[in-house]
């Protein structure tokens, strides 16, 4: 098997695997000759498990939800799962992101790969082709309950299979039929089973929560280092990143934390000379204690998705070699809903503690010019970024209500708790979004404070962040369009990666 291919099969896939492999390298995916020949089992067993006219298995051959006691006709399982696909690709909102929908079709392949659901091999093939060919569906964010499977967006997912439906093929939006005939491709003809394996899943919530922590893993590690740049820029103690603080606490993304922020700002000047005040506000001095509590409620969300992204979450189960189709419940979204709550308040928490370091540091303290600005009055300098630093924290706080707490029956009260993760899902996403946002206010801030203690000099590596940063946004001198600056620092952020402690 060629390297440039992620294999799919019962192994398990990691975290680095999926962020670094398939989205920033871009690979492609292909299932293991063992995956392949489980498929394959899995489809005989169930063909010969059908054959047996006086069986009733729950969408083999039955209709759906409420309608789980309507046996359906031999001669319309195909029109069955044709009307499934149809009849639930329902979405509305914004249109999921590029990434996300890859992620989506790499874990569906990913669950069917097990050889627990049913499929032919043709469906899985044909969903790889689609990944690797560029040919992703147009999925959109409002439609999943987060319990039935993510039925709206898994559908949307799946019709491009029938030649329905709308995909992008290299960043242009077309029909899903064109696509299919500029590739050669038949429309695949379901067979019994097909459109549950397909729309039954978790799959939209655990590719939303793997974009996430993506995104969070980058902007925990760039809190950090911004925070040490503020740390300095506010002339702030360093006792209280001593490690014998952090060790009669012992939480470890604490200790972790006071350790990296202790060789961020080794070799510092600013650091190291006498200061006035024997304590900080708790912005900065307790930044190992709110950071590494973020950090660990990352590290323990991190575990959950990795477990569910290696696991198959359709219904019903087929299990060959014990010759079992047992209906259950592995759809259902609450181990990440609750997990997707968590993820969210604890990334918000990094940009209500960053928006007020934002705050001391326009206060007019330490040596520092009010709002960090010559001439202010004149001049109103880094006043009003920080009210949209403000203004996008309240956001978060609002989106932080949990999801999870929320539940509405549906399909005539057949499906009367359900997890509510697709949108926990989506707006944790929002407030990784804000978090970037605030992130980028506070460096934007710090980097103009640190200035003012020219010529003293901050450690290596935040000189090293300065530098770069500089040759983006230069200093602020007189009032200017800070909207541009904003935008430029959001930027910097998202792509800033740190070489060296």
């Amino acid at each position: 098997m060629s390297y440039n291919y992620l294999p799919l099969d019962s192994k398990w896939l990691h975290f680095q695997q999926v962020i670094k492999d398939l989205l920033d390298f871009n690979q492609l995916v292909s299932i293991t000759f063992d995956a392949h020949e489980k498929i394959i089992a899995c489809r005989k067993y169930l063909d010969e498990k059908t054959s047996l006219k006086d069986q009733l298995f729950y969408g083999v051959n039955t209709g759906f939800g409420f309608l789980q006691n309507v046996k359906i006709d031999e001669s319309q399982i195909e029109q069955l799962q044709y009307n499934l696909l149809v009849s639930h690709a329902c979405g509305l909102g914004e249109e999921v992101p590029k990434d996300i929908v890859k992620l989506m079709l790499m874990l569906k392949i990913k669950s069917l790969s097990y050889g627990h659901s049913g499929v032919q091999i043709d469906t899985v093939i044909r969903l790889m082709d689609m990944y690797n060919n560029d040919v992703l569906p147009v999925i959109y964010t409002q439609g999943s309950l987060g319990a039935s499977g993510d039925l709206a967006p898994l559908s949307h997912l799946s019709i491009p299979l029938l030649g329905l439906g709308e995909v992008y093929h290299e960043g242009v939006k077309m029909q899903a039929a064109d696509a299919l005939k500029k590739f050669n491709w038949e429309p695949i003809h379901l067979q019994s089973k097909e459109g549950l394996a397909l729309i039954n899943g978790t799959q939209f919530m655990s590719a939303y929560g793997m974009y996430c922590l993506k995104k969070a893993e980058h902007l925990l590690e760039m809190a950090n280092l911004i925070a040490a740049l503020s740390f300095d820029a506010f002339d702030c103690v360093i006792e209280p990143f001593n490690e014998h603080i952090h060790k009669i606490r012992a939480h470890a993304g604490q200790v972790e934390t006071a350790k990296q922020l202790s060789q961020y700002l080794a070799g510092s000047a600013i650091a190291n000379q006498p200061k006035s005040q024997v304590q900080d506000p708790y912005s900065f001095r307790c930044i190992p204690q709110v950071h590494g509590a973020s950090k660990d409620a990352f590290n323990h969300v991190l575990s959950v998705f990795i477990r569910e992204i290696n696991s198959v979450t359709d219904n019903p189960n087929v299990f060959p070699e014990e010759d079992l189709i047992v209906s259950g419940g592995n759809f259902h979204g609450q181990p990440l809903a609750l997990v997707l709550d968590y993820l969210a308040i604890a990334m918000s928490e990094m940009g209500n503690i960053s928006e007020r370091r934002t705050y001391q540091l326009i206060s007019g303290q330490r040596g520092l010019p009010l709002f960090l600005v010559k001439d202010a009055g004149l001049n109103s300098g880094f006043m009003i970024p920080q009210y949209t630093a403000a203004g996008i924290v309240s956001e978060n706080k609002q989106l932080c209500t949990p999801a999870s707490v929320d539940s509405i029956s549906s399909s005539n009260n057949q499906e009367d708790h359900v997890s509510m993760g697709a949108n926990a899902a989506t707006k944790c996403w929002r407030v990784m979004e804000n978090v970037e946002k605030v992130l980028a206010i506070e460096l934007l801030s710090a980097a103009q404070a640190l200035d003012f203690r020219r010529p003293l000099k901050s450690a290596p590596i935040i000189e090293q962040l300065m530098t770069a940063f500089r040759k983006e946004i230069s200093f602020n001198e007189v009032d200017r369009f800070l909207h541009q600056d904003m935008k430029k620092a959001i930027q910097f952020v998202q792509h800033y990666r740190i070489t060296s402690a």
